[in-house]
């Protein structure tokens, strides 16, 4: 994309209105019986239930301009909003955009977070139904994005985090710590990646992809719990065993063969940390009734236990020792 040097404010609300919809003009329309242009839109509902999550990303907190394009930030607040419906079972209908910026912000970066929000809507085949733009008074840019969704053919309930029962195993759907292995290169310098499995870490943190399907995979399967691994391991598997009032109790052996995959870019007990508390990963974390319950492709983590006696109150172990959520994950006020 060449830089044509006009900004938000030398091309106008409706010109930017005008070019961020052109980027999502070829994205699938079924179930919209209102699109943009109104003041909302009409969405058919199959099912008589929504699903509806949000997020938003702010520059220099969520992403820094000099690591990552537009097109990343619109891939990874896409990503991220869809594996949360993912978590119940769910898949997205539609999407809701806003963005807030200066009116000196590029206008080619307005219009490649379109593209990149159109990359990843594409790819999950989700419509965007509208949204909304405003300007700030000062430098920052934020970008907020509203799915709605419905649980998927054959999900009959949403699978909700506090549904464990001591003897579920505890599972993952795809690697972890990737994009903390990323964001660690970054702060090193590699913005760029000297071979294949750095440039992987770096594209997973700038912009990561995950199987979505997997969570309507494992509801299908009698998922007992699930949420997406956003903010780490240890924060995410304690909001579960929290909610659910058990103790989950992590392999040391499943974990370390997690962080076999990101050695040698990392060092061994590097790649451990990112495993355990690396954020934005977004694949799904969910406990089962029965190891053999446990889709194909996913690794089992560990198991629930009773949060009595011994185990102390709810929260994660590792041998034999309590995981403090808030040394290990994100938080956004805390760090």
């Amino acid at each position: 994309m060449t830089d044509d040097g006009t900004t938000l404010a030398g091309r106008g609300e409706a010109g930017l209105l005008g070019d961020v919809l052109a980027a999502y003009r070829d994205l699938p329309t079924d179930g919209v019986l209102v699109g943009p242009g109104d003041d909302t839109a009409l969405l058919a509902v199959r099912r008589g239930a929504v699903l509806a999550t949000t997020d938003t990303v702010v520059r220099d907190r969520d992403w820094r301009d000099e690591w990552s394009s537009a097109q990343d930030v619109g891939i990874k607040v896409v990503t991220q909003n869809l594996a949360d419906l993912a978590a119940m079972g769910g898949r997205g209908t539609g999407l809701l955009v806003a963005l807030a910026a200066p009116p000196t912000l590029p206008m080619d970066w307005a219009r490649g977070l379109s593209e990149g929000i159109a990359t990843a809507a594409g790819m999950a085949g989700v419509p965007v139904l509208g949204g909304d733009v405003s300007s700030t008074a000062s430098d920052a840019v934020m970008v907020a994005v509203t799915a709605l969704g419905e649980l998927a053919d054959g999900v009959q309930e949403p699978v909700l985090r506090g549904g464990v029962r001591p003897g579920d195993v505890l599972a993952v759907s795809g690697p972890l710590g990737r994009s903390g292995a990323g964001l660690a290169l970054l702060e090193g310098g590699a913005s760029v990646g000297r071979d294949e499995q750095e440039r992987r870490l770096l594209d997973h943190h700038r912009r990561p992809v995950v199987d979505l399907e997997q969570g309507p995979v494992a509801a299908r399967a009698g998922a007992t719990a699930m949420i997406d691994v956003s903010d780490g391991l240890v924060r995410d598997s304690d909001r579960v065993a929290r909610a659910g009032g058990v103790t989950l109790v992590l392999d040391r052996g499943a974990l370390e063969r997690l962080a076999a995959q990101l050695v040698p870019a990392l060092p061994a007990s590097g790649a451990l940390r990112q495993v355990l508390a690396g954020g934005e990963e977004h694949e799904l974390l969910a406990t089962f009734p029965a190891a053999s319950a446990v889709p194909a492709g996913w690794t089992v983590l560990g198991q629930a236990v009773a949060a009595d006696g011994a185990d102390g109150p709810p929260g994660v172990r590792l041998d034999g020792s309590r995981l403090d959520p808030a040394t290990g994950g994100w938080d956004h006020f805390g760090g």
